[in-house]
Protein backbone atom coordinates (compact mmCIF):
# COMPACT_ATOMS: atom_id res chain seq x y z
CA UNK A 1 0.00 0.00 0.00
CA UNK A 2 2.90 2.14 0.90
CA UNK A 3 4.63 1.98 -2.48
CA UNK A 4 1.17 2.65 -4.34
CA UNK A 5 1.00 6.11 -2.36
CA UNK A 6 4.65 6.74 -3.26
CA UNK A 7 3.23 6.32 -6.61
CA UNK A 8 0.30 8.72 -6.46
CA UNK A 9 2.14 11.39 -4.67
CA UNK A 10 4.88 11.45 -7.27
CA UNK A 11 2.94 11.73 -10.06
CA UNK A 12 0.66 14.13 -8.23
CA UNK A 13 3.08 16.42 -8.30
CA UNK A 14 4.11 16.21 -12.12
CA UNK A 15 2.70 18.11 -14.76
CA UNK A 16 0.73 16.81 -17.65
CA UNK A 17 3.49 17.24 -20.12
CA UNK A 18 5.36 14.82 -18.11
CA UNK A 19 3.09 12.42 -17.17
CA UNK A 20 2.03 12.11 -21.15
CA UNK A 21 5.76 11.57 -22.21
CA UNK A 22 6.12 8.81 -19.61
CA UNK A 23 3.14 7.39 -21.01
CA UNK A 24 4.25 7.47 -24.10
CA UNK A 25 7.63 5.67 -22.91
CA UNK A 26 5.61 2.87 -21.64
CA UNK A 27 3.90 2.48 -24.69
CA UNK A 28 6.72 2.46 -26.63
CA UNK A 29 8.07 -0.63 -24.03
CA UNK A 30 4.38 -2.26 -24.47
CA UNK A 31 4.87 -2.56 -27.91
CA UNK A 32 8.02 -4.28 -28.50
CA UNK A 33 7.34 -6.49 -25.59
CA UNK A 34 3.80 -7.30 -27.21
CA UNK A 35 4.64 -7.76 -30.63
CA UNK A 36 7.91 -9.13 -31.33
CA UNK A 37 8.98 -10.27 -34.23
CA UNK A 38 8.73 -14.11 -35.02
CA UNK A 39 10.31 -16.17 -37.18
CA UNK A 40 8.14 -17.64 -39.83
CA UNK A 41 6.96 -21.22 -39.50
CA UNK A 42 6.01 -22.54 -43.03
CA UNK A 43 2.53 -24.57 -42.81
CA UNK A 44 2.14 -23.59 -39.19
CA UNK A 45 1.85 -19.99 -39.56
CA UNK A 46 -0.59 -18.22 -42.21
CA UNK A 47 0.30 -16.29 -44.95
CA UNK A 48 -1.89 -13.69 -45.00
CA UNK A 49 -3.05 -11.51 -47.64
CA UNK A 50 -2.98 -8.00 -46.51
CA UNK A 51 -2.93 -6.88 -42.66
CA UNK A 52 -2.13 -4.00 -40.99
CA UNK A 53 1.72 -3.07 -40.36
CA UNK A 54 2.98 -0.58 -37.24
CA UNK A 55 5.31 0.08 -35.06
CA UNK A 56 6.14 1.85 -31.78
CA UNK A 57 5.61 5.25 -33.36
CA UNK A 58 1.97 4.34 -34.84
CA UNK A 59 0.95 3.04 -31.26
CA UNK A 60 1.80 6.19 -29.59
CA UNK A 61 0.57 8.60 -31.89
CA UNK A 62 -2.58 6.94 -31.59
CA UNK A 63 -2.20 7.25 -27.82
CA UNK A 64 -1.12 10.53 -27.98
CA UNK A 65 -4.02 11.10 -29.41
CA UNK A 66 -6.60 9.05 -26.87
CA UNK A 67 -4.73 11.48 -24.55
CA UNK A 68 -6.60 14.76 -25.92
CA UNK A 69 -9.83 12.94 -25.52
CA UNK A 70 -10.83 15.09 -28.55
CA UNK A 71 -12.94 12.14 -29.86
CA UNK A 72 -14.06 13.93 -33.20
CA UNK A 73 -12.28 15.34 -36.14
CA UNK A 74 -9.19 17.66 -34.59
CA UNK A 75 -5.57 18.35 -34.90
CA UNK A 76 -4.45 15.13 -36.10
CA UNK A 77 -6.55 15.01 -38.86
CA UNK A 78 -6.01 18.86 -39.58
CA UNK A 79 -2.09 17.68 -39.47
CA UNK A 80 -2.99 14.07 -41.94
CA UNK A 81 -5.51 16.75 -44.74
CA UNK A 82 -2.59 18.53 -45.06
CA UNK A 83 0.37 16.43 -45.05
CA UNK A 84 -1.48 13.48 -47.25
CA UNK A 85 -2.17 16.84 -50.12
CA UNK A 86 1.11 17.07 -50.57
CA UNK A 87 2.08 13.62 -50.84
CA UNK A 88 -0.73 13.02 -53.66
CA UNK A 89 0.08 16.71 -55.16
CA UNK A 90 -3.16 17.91 -54.78
CA UNK A 91 -4.30 21.21 -53.70
CA UNK A 92 -6.80 19.76 -50.78
CA UNK A 93 -7.46 16.62 -49.36
CA UNK A 94 -10.43 15.81 -47.05
CA UNK A 95 -10.63 12.91 -44.69
CA UNK A 96 -13.42 10.64 -43.90
CA UNK A 97 -14.06 7.57 -42.24
CA UNK A 98 -13.64 5.15 -45.25
CA UNK A 99 -12.62 4.53 -48.39
CA UNK A 100 -16.42 3.61 -49.64
CA UNK A 101 -17.10 6.76 -47.94
CA UNK A 102 -14.39 8.48 -49.77
CA UNK A 103 -16.42 7.26 -53.00
CA UNK A 104 -19.72 7.97 -51.67
CA UNK A 105 -19.46 11.50 -51.21
CA UNK A 106 -16.45 12.53 -54.52
CA UNK A 107 -19.72 11.39 -56.72
CA UNK A 108 -22.73 12.74 -54.56
CA UNK A 109 -20.86 15.95 -54.79
CA UNK A 110 -21.10 15.90 -58.20
CA UNK A 111 -25.20 16.15 -57.90
CA UNK A 112 -25.00 19.48 -56.53
CA UNK A 113 -27.46 22.33 -57.58
CA UNK A 114 -24.24 24.60 -56.89
CA UNK A 115 -22.70 22.76 -60.49
CA UNK A 116 -25.47 23.85 -62.24
CA UNK A 117 -25.37 22.76 -66.15
CA UNK A 118 -22.81 20.49 -64.83
CA UNK A 119 -24.76 19.09 -61.78
CA UNK A 120 -25.00 14.94 -62.17
CA UNK A 121 -29.33 14.45 -62.38
CA UNK A 122 -31.04 11.18 -61.76
CA UNK A 123 -30.92 9.21 -65.35
CA UNK A 124 -27.19 10.77 -66.16
CA UNK A 125 -25.02 8.15 -67.18
CA UNK A 126 -21.36 7.18 -65.51
CA UNK A 127 -18.63 5.16 -67.08
CA UNK A 128 -17.23 2.48 -65.20
CA UNK A 129 -16.12 -0.85 -65.13
CA UNK A 130 -17.80 -4.12 -64.85
CA UNK A 131 -15.51 -6.30 -63.21
CA UNK A 132 -14.21 -4.19 -60.04
CA UNK A 133 -15.28 -3.64 -56.10
CA UNK A 134 -18.79 -3.06 -55.53
CA UNK A 135 -18.16 1.10 -53.75
CA UNK A 136 -17.05 2.04 -56.63
CA UNK A 137 -20.78 1.29 -58.74
CA UNK A 138 -22.60 1.95 -55.73
CA UNK A 139 -22.31 5.88 -55.45
CA UNK A 140 -23.71 5.95 -58.84
CA UNK A 141 -27.00 3.56 -58.58
CA UNK A 142 -27.41 5.60 -54.72
CA UNK A 143 -27.77 8.63 -56.55
CA UNK A 144 -30.13 7.50 -59.08
CA UNK A 145 -27.72 7.22 -61.76
CA UNK A 146 -27.26 4.80 -64.45
CA UNK A 147 -23.70 3.17 -64.53
CA UNK A 148 -22.35 2.16 -68.11
CA UNK A 149 -20.64 -0.97 -67.87
CA UNK A 150 -17.39 -1.53 -69.96
CA UNK A 151 -15.21 -4.43 -69.94
CA UNK A 152 -10.85 -4.45 -68.63
CA UNK A 153 -7.91 -5.61 -70.26
CA UNK A 154 -6.06 -8.93 -69.42
CA UNK A 155 -3.89 -9.04 -67.51
CA UNK A 156 -3.79 -5.38 -66.39
CA UNK A 157 -7.41 -5.81 -65.53
CA UNK A 158 -7.68 -2.28 -66.05
CA UNK A 159 -10.60 -0.29 -68.36
CA UNK A 160 -10.28 -1.29 -71.98
CA UNK A 161 -9.89 2.30 -73.01
CA UNK A 162 -11.08 1.46 -76.79
CA UNK A 163 -14.39 1.04 -75.71
CA UNK A 164 -14.84 4.60 -74.45
CA UNK A 165 -16.48 5.78 -77.74
CA UNK A 166 -19.61 3.14 -77.38
CA UNK A 167 -20.09 3.64 -73.56
CA UNK A 168 -20.60 7.48 -74.85
CA UNK A 169 -24.42 8.82 -75.21
CA UNK A 170 -25.98 12.05 -74.45
CA UNK A 171 -26.37 11.43 -71.37
CA UNK A 172 -23.04 10.97 -70.05
CA UNK A 173 -21.80 13.05 -67.46
CA UNK A 174 -18.59 11.21 -65.46
CA UNK A 175 -16.31 8.57 -65.59
CA UNK A 176 -15.53 6.52 -62.18
CA UNK A 177 -12.79 4.31 -62.31
CA UNK A 178 -10.58 2.11 -59.91
CA UNK A 179 -7.05 1.31 -60.44
CA UNK A 180 -6.66 -2.12 -60.17
CA UNK A 181 -4.87 -3.83 -57.47
CA UNK A 182 -2.41 -0.55 -57.57
CA UNK A 183 -2.04 -1.22 -61.16
CA UNK A 184 -2.92 2.49 -62.77
CA UNK A 185 -4.98 2.24 -65.68
CA UNK A 186 -4.66 4.68 -68.63
CA UNK A 187 -5.45 7.52 -66.92
CA UNK A 188 -4.12 9.78 -69.27
CA UNK A 189 -6.26 8.96 -71.82
CA UNK A 190 -9.14 8.50 -70.07
CA UNK A 191 -8.11 12.39 -68.76
CA UNK A 192 -8.65 13.65 -72.19
CA UNK A 193 -11.56 11.53 -73.35
CA UNK A 194 -13.26 13.39 -70.24
CA UNK A 195 -12.01 16.55 -71.21
CA UNK A 196 -13.16 15.93 -75.25
CA UNK A 197 -16.88 15.20 -73.56
CA UNK A 198 -17.30 17.30 -70.69
CA UNK A 199 -17.04 14.43 -68.59
CA UNK A 200 -16.23 14.69 -64.52
CA UNK A 201 -13.58 12.20 -63.83
CA UNK A 202 -12.95 10.48 -60.80
CA UNK A 203 -10.27 8.53 -59.83
CA UNK A 204 -10.95 5.27 -56.84
CA UNK A 205 -7.45 4.89 -55.94
CA UNK A 206 -8.45 2.77 -52.99
CA UNK A 207 -5.66 0.32 -54.19
CA UNK A 208 -2.92 2.57 -56.00
CA UNK A 209 -1.22 5.35 -53.44
CA UNK A 210 2.09 6.05 -54.70
CA UNK A 211 1.24 4.80 -58.26
CA UNK A 212 2.35 6.99 -60.83
CA UNK A 213 1.47 7.04 -64.47
CA UNK A 214 3.41 8.74 -67.14
CA UNK A 215 5.20 10.31 -64.45
CA UNK A 216 2.58 11.91 -62.47
CA UNK A 217 0.86 10.52 -59.20
CA UNK A 218 -2.49 8.86 -59.78
CA UNK A 219 -5.00 10.63 -58.02
CA UNK A 220 -3.71 14.22 -59.67
CA UNK A 221 -5.58 13.53 -62.77
CA UNK A 222 -9.39 13.38 -61.82
CA UNK A 223 -11.24 16.03 -60.55
CA UNK A 224 -12.13 14.37 -57.66
CA UNK A 225 -9.63 11.31 -56.60
CA UNK A 226 -10.56 8.57 -53.64
CA UNK A 227 -8.36 6.83 -50.95
CA UNK A 228 -8.75 4.04 -48.42
CA UNK A 229 -6.63 3.78 -45.26
CA UNK A 230 -8.45 0.01 -44.36
CA UNK A 231 -5.90 -2.31 -42.82
CA UNK A 232 -5.15 -3.99 -46.33
CA UNK A 233 -4.19 -0.76 -47.81
CA UNK A 234 -0.97 1.06 -48.11
CA UNK A 235 -0.77 3.19 -45.19
CA UNK A 236 -3.87 2.61 -42.54
CA UNK A 237 -5.60 4.00 -39.97
CA UNK A 238 -8.37 1.19 -39.30
CA UNK A 239 -11.25 2.70 -40.72
CA UNK A 240 -10.66 6.19 -43.13
CA UNK A 241 -10.18 7.08 -46.14
CA UNK A 242 -9.92 10.82 -48.06
CA UNK A 243 -11.31 12.68 -51.14
CA UNK A 244 -8.25 15.02 -52.92
CA UNK A 245 -8.90 17.75 -55.45
CA UNK A 246 -7.77 20.85 -56.70
CA UNK A 247 -10.86 23.08 -57.35
CA UNK A 248 -11.62 25.12 -54.05
CA UNK A 249 -15.41 24.09 -55.04
CA UNK A 250 -15.27 20.81 -55.03
CA UNK A 251 -13.57 20.77 -51.81
CA UNK A 252 -16.39 23.03 -50.23
CA UNK A 253 -19.42 20.56 -52.02
CA UNK A 254 -17.46 17.23 -50.74
CA UNK A 255 -17.09 19.08 -47.54
CA UNK A 256 -20.39 20.15 -47.43
CA UNK A 257 -21.48 16.08 -48.22
CA UNK A 258 -19.48 14.71 -45.41
CA UNK A 259 -20.57 16.91 -42.50
CA UNK A 260 -24.49 16.52 -42.90
CA UNK A 261 -24.89 18.29 -45.89
CA UNK A 262 -24.47 21.52 -44.09
CA UNK A 263 -23.75 24.88 -45.70
CA UNK A 264 -21.50 26.17 -43.20
CA UNK A 265 -17.69 25.37 -43.55
CA UNK A 266 -16.40 25.59 -39.99
CA UNK A 267 -14.65 23.00 -38.10
CA UNK A 268 -15.78 20.65 -35.23
CA UNK A 269 -15.79 23.31 -32.27
CA UNK A 270 -15.33 26.37 -34.37
CA UNK A 271 -18.16 29.08 -34.70
CA UNK A 272 -18.42 32.20 -37.49
CA UNK A 273 -15.18 31.02 -39.38
CA UNK A 274 -17.38 33.21 -42.35
CA UNK A 275 -17.53 36.12 -40.13
CA UNK A 276 -21.37 36.49 -40.67
CA UNK A 277 -23.00 33.53 -39.25
CA UNK A 278 -26.08 34.95 -38.31
CA UNK A 279 -26.80 37.05 -41.96
CA UNK A 280 -26.89 34.47 -44.04
CA UNK A 281 -30.73 34.36 -46.14
CA UNK A 282 -30.96 30.72 -47.75
CA UNK A 283 -33.23 29.05 -49.46
CA UNK A 284 -37.21 29.64 -47.16
CA UNK A 285 -35.68 30.55 -44.05
CA UNK A 286 -35.58 33.70 -42.29
CA UNK A 287 -32.44 35.99 -42.45
CA UNK A 288 -30.17 35.52 -39.92
CA UNK A 289 -31.04 31.70 -39.31
CA UNK A 290 -28.02 30.55 -38.00
CA UNK A 291 -25.56 28.97 -40.49
CA UNK A 292 -24.29 26.36 -38.45
CA UNK A 293 -27.63 24.56 -39.09
CA UNK A 294 -28.25 25.63 -42.69
CA UNK A 295 -28.27 22.81 -44.96
CA UNK A 296 -27.42 23.05 -48.75
CA UNK A 297 -26.79 19.29 -49.11
CA UNK A 298 -28.67 15.74 -48.50
CA UNK A 299 -25.65 14.72 -47.15
CA UNK A 300 -24.17 12.34 -43.77
CA UNK A 301 -21.50 12.57 -41.15
CA UNK A 302 -18.76 10.87 -42.44
CA UNK A 303 -16.00 12.29 -40.97
CA UNK A 304 -13.00 10.17 -39.00
CA UNK A 305 -12.16 10.72 -35.65
CA UNK A 306 -8.59 12.39 -34.85
CA UNK A 307 -7.97 9.16 -33.13
CA UNK A 308 -7.77 7.22 -36.65
CA UNK A 309 -5.94 10.29 -38.02
CA UNK A 310 -2.95 10.40 -35.87
CA UNK A 311 -2.09 6.60 -36.59
CA UNK A 312 -2.68 7.82 -40.29
CA UNK A 313 0.11 10.72 -39.79
CA UNK A 314 2.18 7.99 -37.85
CA UNK A 315 1.74 5.71 -41.00
CA UNK A 316 2.87 8.57 -43.56
CA UNK A 317 6.61 8.72 -42.88
CA UNK A 318 6.34 4.64 -44.07
CA UNK A 319 4.62 5.11 -47.08
CA UNK A 320 7.94 5.21 -48.79
CA UNK A 321 9.29 2.01 -47.71
CA UNK A 322 5.63 0.24 -47.32
CA UNK A 323 5.32 0.74 -51.33
CA UNK A 324 8.85 -0.54 -52.12
CA UNK A 325 8.35 -3.58 -49.93
CA UNK A 326 5.32 -4.23 -51.86
CA UNK A 327 6.72 -3.35 -55.04
CA UNK A 328 9.82 -5.79 -54.47
CA UNK A 329 7.26 -8.87 -53.60
CA UNK A 330 5.22 -8.25 -56.68
CA UNK A 331 8.41 -8.81 -58.09
CA UNK A 332 9.96 -11.65 -56.76
CA UNK A 333 6.80 -13.53 -57.11
CA UNK A 334 6.74 -13.13 -61.20
CA UNK A 335 10.31 -14.40 -61.01
CA UNK A 336 9.52 -17.03 -59.35
CA UNK A 337 6.54 -18.02 -61.16
CA UNK A 338 7.61 -17.34 -64.90
CA UNK A 339 8.35 -21.45 -65.12
CA UNK A 340 4.68 -22.11 -64.78
CA UNK A 341 3.08 -19.49 -67.25
CA UNK A 342 1.49 -22.78 -68.95
CA UNK A 343 -1.05 -22.78 -65.92
CA UNK A 344 -1.36 -19.22 -65.26
CA UNK A 345 -1.14 -16.23 -66.95
CA UNK A 346 1.09 -13.43 -65.00
CA UNK A 347 -0.03 -9.87 -64.32
CA UNK A 348 1.23 -6.84 -66.31
CA UNK A 349 1.56 -3.20 -65.19
CA UNK A 350 0.02 -0.84 -67.40
CA UNK A 351 2.39 0.69 -69.82
CA UNK A 352 4.04 3.90 -68.96
CA UNK A 353 2.94 3.43 -65.36
CA UNK A 354 4.91 2.87 -62.22
CA UNK A 355 2.21 0.56 -59.86
CA UNK A 356 1.83 0.24 -56.58
CA UNK A 357 0.66 -2.74 -55.81
CA UNK A 358 -2.17 -3.77 -53.49
CA UNK A 359 -1.94 -7.51 -54.51
CA UNK A 360 -0.33 -10.05 -57.18
CA UNK A 361 -3.31 -11.08 -59.72
CA UNK A 362 -3.06 -14.61 -61.35
CA UNK A 363 -5.24 -15.74 -63.61
CA UNK A 364 -5.80 -19.70 -64.50
CA UNK A 365 -5.41 -20.54 -68.00
CA UNK A 366 -8.91 -22.06 -69.16
CA UNK A 367 -6.71 -24.66 -70.73
CA UNK A 368 -4.42 -25.83 -67.74
CA UNK A 369 -5.17 -29.00 -65.85
CA UNK A 370 -6.04 -27.66 -62.65
CA UNK A 371 -8.56 -24.46 -61.94
CA UNK A 372 -8.90 -21.52 -60.13
CA UNK A 373 -10.86 -23.28 -57.00
CA UNK A 374 -8.34 -25.74 -57.40
CA UNK A 375 -5.43 -22.90 -56.51
CA UNK A 376 -7.53 -21.89 -54.03
CA UNK A 377 -8.17 -24.73 -52.13
CA UNK A 378 -4.72 -25.94 -51.98
CA UNK A 379 -3.61 -22.71 -51.13
CA UNK A 380 -5.99 -22.24 -48.26
CA UNK A 381 -5.03 -25.88 -47.24
CA UNK A 382 -1.13 -24.30 -46.94
CA UNK A 383 -2.83 -20.87 -44.85
CA UNK A 384 -1.75 -19.19 -47.86
CA UNK A 385 -4.28 -16.05 -47.95
CA UNK A 386 -5.70 -15.78 -51.16
CA UNK A 387 -9.04 -13.57 -52.68
CA UNK A 388 -11.01 -13.29 -55.74
CA UNK A 389 -10.75 -10.32 -57.75
CA UNK A 390 -13.08 -8.55 -55.97
CA UNK A 391 -16.77 -8.86 -57.27
CA UNK A 392 -15.63 -10.41 -60.57
CA UNK A 393 -18.27 -9.23 -62.73
CA UNK A 394 -20.87 -7.34 -60.59
CA UNK A 395 -23.34 -7.42 -63.04
CA UNK A 396 -23.82 -11.57 -62.13
CA UNK A 397 -24.09 -10.56 -58.10
CA UNK A 398 -27.41 -10.71 -56.80
CA UNK A 399 -27.32 -6.88 -55.21
CA UNK A 400 -27.15 -5.87 -59.35
CA UNK A 401 -30.10 -8.54 -60.81
CA UNK A 402 -32.58 -5.93 -61.13
CA UNK A 403 -30.32 -2.56 -61.52
CA UNK A 404 -30.73 -0.02 -63.80
CA UNK A 405 -27.66 0.23 -66.58
CA UNK A 406 -26.51 -0.11 -69.97
CA UNK A 407 -23.38 -2.44 -70.77
CA UNK A 408 -20.94 -2.06 -73.62
CA UNK A 409 -20.93 -5.82 -75.31
CA UNK A 410 -20.65 -8.91 -73.72
CA UNK A 411 -18.28 -8.14 -70.96
CA UNK A 412 -16.43 -11.55 -72.04
CA UNK A 413 -13.09 -10.44 -69.91
CA UNK A 414 -15.36 -9.55 -66.47
CA UNK A 415 -16.77 -13.25 -66.90
CA UNK A 416 -13.06 -14.72 -67.38
CA UNK A 417 -11.68 -12.83 -64.38
CA UNK A 418 -15.24 -13.99 -62.54
CA UNK A 419 -14.35 -17.58 -63.33
CA UNK A 420 -10.44 -17.83 -63.58
CA UNK A 421 -8.77 -14.71 -61.31
CA UNK A 422 -7.56 -14.37 -57.75
CA UNK A 423 -4.59 -12.71 -56.14
CA UNK A 424 -2.21 -13.26 -53.51
CA UNK A 425 -0.71 -10.84 -50.71
CA UNK A 426 2.27 -8.63 -51.26
CA UNK A 427 2.16 -5.95 -48.20
CA UNK A 428 4.99 -5.32 -46.61
CA UNK A 429 4.09 -8.42 -43.51
CA UNK A 430 5.02 -11.02 -46.42
CA UNK A 431 9.09 -11.42 -45.78
CA UNK A 432 11.38 -13.79 -47.86
CA UNK A 433 10.72 -16.94 -45.97
CA UNK A 434 6.90 -16.36 -46.59
CA UNK A 435 6.90 -15.62 -50.19
CA UNK A 436 9.21 -18.65 -51.26
CA UNK A 437 6.70 -20.88 -49.34
CA UNK A 438 4.23 -19.24 -51.42
CA UNK A 439 6.01 -19.82 -54.59
CA UNK A 440 6.94 -23.64 -53.62
CA UNK A 441 3.24 -23.92 -52.82
CA UNK A 442 2.11 -22.76 -56.55
CA UNK A 443 4.40 -25.32 -57.69
CA UNK A 444 3.21 -28.69 -56.02
CA UNK A 445 -0.40 -27.47 -57.40
CA UNK A 446 -0.17 -29.19 -61.34
CA UNK A 447 1.87 -32.49 -59.79
CA UNK A 448 -0.66 -32.72 -57.04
Amino acid sequence: MSNVGVVETSNQSRSPDELRAQILSLVEQYHDAAYPKKEFRPGKDAVRISGRVFDAADMKSLVDSSLDFWLTAGRFAEEFESRFAEVVGTRYSLLVNSGSSANLVALSALTSPKLEDRQLRPGDEVITVASGFPTTVNPILQNQLVPVFVDVHVPTYNIDISQLEAALSPKSKAIFIAHTLGNPFQVAEVREFADKHNLWLIEDCCDALGATYQGKNCGTFGDLATFSFYPAHHITMGEGGAVVMNSPKLKKLVESFRDWGRDCWCAPGEDDTCGKRFAWQLGQLPPGYDHKYIYSHIGYNLKATDMQAAVGVSQLDKLEGFVTARNRNFKLLSEGLQDLQEYFILPEPTPESEPSWFGYPLAVRPDSPISRDDVAQAMARARIGTRFLFGGNLLRQPAYKDTPRRTVGDLPNADFIMNQVLWLGVYPGIDDSQREYVIDALHQIPTS
